[in-house]
């Protein structure tokens, strides 16, 4: 007796695959993708193939999403530990043995060249996440201590490198899930206080503070000539206080509507450096102008929204924990990159999310929304 058996049709194959994600989110990513594309080919379509190598980041960051959207949460709360100790042992490496580029040493040879520190911007939140989930319905103050030790170890690492703008990115993401944990703000107001004290004595000392010759101790000495140009770029408007300059020149020659595409001066006759990078926003600004920017500023508040959103339904405090850490994430690339280009914060070389061109920076972008989807899609097991 012969029987014969249907092949199913690729749909069907694709179906569980697909099931689940939150489409949505989805949606934002690729209006966000698209408007990097058109910024990319703008100011990039003299700048080599960086058109073509950020569609194949792009390409590269989609398939890390859709793969780690089908891992779910409870393995990944199980890859928290190996990851976050993996990170620390390659950041001594790097300590011990990196590759040092201007001044930097941020890299390290294992075959190919990587750079650990990027391991950290997902393994610090998933760690967190893992230690307060181990200490649901027992949480002590001495537990927000031991994170803040496993979140100061990474980040003073990465620091003394040096990396300030990737040691920020990890600090945030950690203390994201110590805030989403429960840290009392009779703690939180004291710091944003004596921050607020702080900057407003460097930005009155700022004559005295920023003399030639006076060491600042904390910082590394290109890290004091960044706070101090951003204080007063033109106290070097052909050194370093050009970037800053140039950034707000061309955002503001955007006017309302801007100059159209392809037709930015300050970016096409090179006045803006590092375009296609940390200061693209500057020339999507210079083309898009006032009306532009608000489009994408919409964009990024309603990818932070989402982000949230899954995770205040996920069905378990790692979840939750973990979902927010990574969408105040966005906040924070988007924060300190327009801040840096507008001339509010100092240049630490932070990238503008899905806008700005880079290879590794697209596949964390990846991983980070892949841990969304999986986060969305256990949440719709949960509910059937």
């Amino acid at each position: 007796m012969n029987i014969a058996f249907e092949k199913p049709s690729l749909w069907q194959r694709v179906k569980p695959v697909l099931a689940g994600f939150d489409w949505p989110l989805l949606l934002i990513v690729l209006s966000l993708c698209t408007i990097g594309l058109g910024a990319m080919y703008s100011a990039g379509y003299d700048h080599g193939t960086r058109f073509i190598d950020q569609s194949r980041n792009m390409a590269l960051a989609a398939i890390v999403l859709f793969t780690v959207a089908q891992i779910p949460p409870q393995r990944l709360m199980a890859l928290a530990v190996p990851l976050y100790a993996m990170g620390i042992v390659l950041l001594l490496a790097v300590a011990a043995f990196g590759i040092t580029k201007k001044g930097a040493t941020r890299w390290l040879n294992v075959g190919m060249v990587i750079q650990p520190s990027e391991m950290l911007k997902i393994a610090m939140p998933l760690m967190l996440a893992w230690w307060f989930q181990r200490r649901e319905g027992q949480l002590r103050g001495l537990d927000f201590v031991v994170a803040g030790m496993l979140l100061a170890l990474p980040v003073g690492l990465v620091m003394k490198q040096p990396d300030l703008g990737t040691s920020l990115l990890i600090l945030s993401g950690g203390l994201y899930v110590i805030f989403f944990a429960g840290l009392s703000w009779k703690l939180i107001v004291p710091v944003l206080m004596i921050g607020a004290a702080g900057i407003t004595a460097v930005v009155v000392s700022e004559e005295r503070i920023c003399q030639p010759g006076l060491d600042w101790v904390v910082l590394h000495e290109y890290q004091k000539h960044r706070v101090c140009t951003l204080l007063d770029p033109t106290q070097d408007p052909l050194g370093k206080g050009f970037h800053i300059i140039q950034g707000m020149v061309a955002i503001g020659s955007g006017g309302i509507s801007g100059k159209g595409f392809m037709k930015g001066t300050q970016t096409h006759l090179e006045f803006i450096p590092e375009r296609t990078t940390d200061f693209v926003f500057a020339a999507y600004a210079e083309e898009f102008g006032l009306v532009g920017c608000l489009v994408l500023l919409f964009l990024f508040l309603c990818l932070i929204y989402r982000g949230l959103m899954i995770s205040a339904q996920a069905p378990t405090l790692f979840s939750r924990l973990l979902g927010g850490s990574i969408s105040l994430s966005f906040f924070t690339y988007v924060f300190v990159n327009m801040g840096m280009v507008s001339g509010i914060l100092p240049v630490v070389g932070v990238p503008l999310p899905f806008i700005s061109y880079g290879g590794t920076a697209m596949v964390t972008l990846g991983l980070g929304l892949g841990i969304l989807m999986s986060i969305a899609k256990s949440r719709g097991l949960m509910q059937r």
